[in-house]
């Protein structure tokens, strides 16, 4: 995978701010909007289910900053994210799909490889995919799902995607899975499948290990630290990879005048610079922290589009 142009990334859930959690059609419509302002990337998180629990470290205190472990109401939506990427893939022809928390491990595998196949097939090969282990103990626990093996798991079906995205028959015989002579059809567009992120809210051992396995992309929870993007770097190079080759993926954040206003976009733009100076290729907002109102959601793509595009040719 080349070097390749900074780039704008939307995030597109967590906009309750801005519509309704159930509008569906206003969420697919953003996507077509912020295609045709130049958007390279439009971003979906995901959890299958919440408890209370998701709010114990207590609410934000804006709602438009970003939910994290512990700062939600249960009663977030967070609508299946393979469904709506489906639906945006049917009425866009150029912008990313990337599927930025997609908690594989309360998934069989065999059944996510299929399903992303279908939807990178779909969208023509614009599907990116970010495999994650999420924090909700909880919710791991609704689904009959070990919360302390997560890790290994996720590990585990990696490899199986990547076994059956390759070849048929497969066979497979591991701690959590096995089969044998399976025909996963039909592949994805790529034979290697859709291009893969990894994150999370430390760089770590797993962190690394399935970035540098795996990944195509970097996308964190939160700002890493210079000796965590060293620590990239090093870990690329010991594995014979280009660091250039992989996509980083930071972000702005507003300054709230008030628990109940959004920011100003031109002086959360003004880190636009500073990013693509540390390294970072694709600069990723949330439209809802910076208005109330959908309608201005468009020109707010072209603002920050035309911000990242000067910043990287100056």
């Amino acid at each position: 995978m080349a070097a390749r142009a900074p780039g704008v990334v939307l995030v597109l859930l967590e906009q309750w701010t801005l519509v309704d959690g159930r509008d569906m059609e206003a969420l697919i419509q953003m996507a077509v909007d912020a295609e045709a302002a130049g958007v390279e990337t439009v971003m979906l998180s995901e959890h299958v289910l919440l408890t209370p629990k998701a709010g114990a470290a207590g609410r934000m205190a804006n709602p438009r900053e970003y939910a994290a472990p512990g700062n939600q109401d249960p009663f977030t939506p967070w609508p299946d994210s393979l469904a709506l990427a489906a639906a945006i893939a049917a009425r866009t022809s150029r912008i990313r799909i990337a599927l930025s928390a997609l908690i594989l491990p309360l998934r069989h595998p065999l059944v996510a490889a299929t399903q992303l196949a279908t939807l990178d097939l779909i969208a023509g090969g614009r599907l990116i995919a970010q495999p994650t282990v999420s924090w909700l103990d909880e919710e791991y626990a609704a689904l009959g799902v070990p919360f302390n093996r997560r890790g290994r798991i996720l590990d585990e079906q990696l490899e199986i995607l990547k076994l059956v995205w390759r070849e048929s028959p497969a066979t497979y015989r591991g701690e959590f899975h096995a089969f044998e002579d399976v025909y996963v059809e039909p592949k994805c567009v790529r034979p290697e499948g859709p291009w893969m992120w990894f994150g999370g809210q430390h760089v770590h051992g797993p962190i690394l290990r399935r970035l540098v396995a795996h990944g195509h992309g970097f996308h964190p929870f939160g700002t890493p630290t210079p000796d965590d993007l060293a620590a990239i770097r090093c870990a690329m190079e010991a594995a014979g990879r280009d660091p250039a080759s992989i996509e980083m993926i930071g972000g702005i954040r507003p300054r709230f005048p008030s628990d109940d206003a959004p920011g100003d976009l031109d002086e959360a733009m003004a880190a636009i610079p500073g990013k693509l100076a540390e390294g970072y290729t694709s600069i990723c907002f949330k439209p809802s922290q910076y208005t109330d109102d959908v309608a201005e959601v468009p020109d707010l793509c072209r603002r920050m589009v035309a911000a990242v595009d000067a910043a990287a040719s100056a």
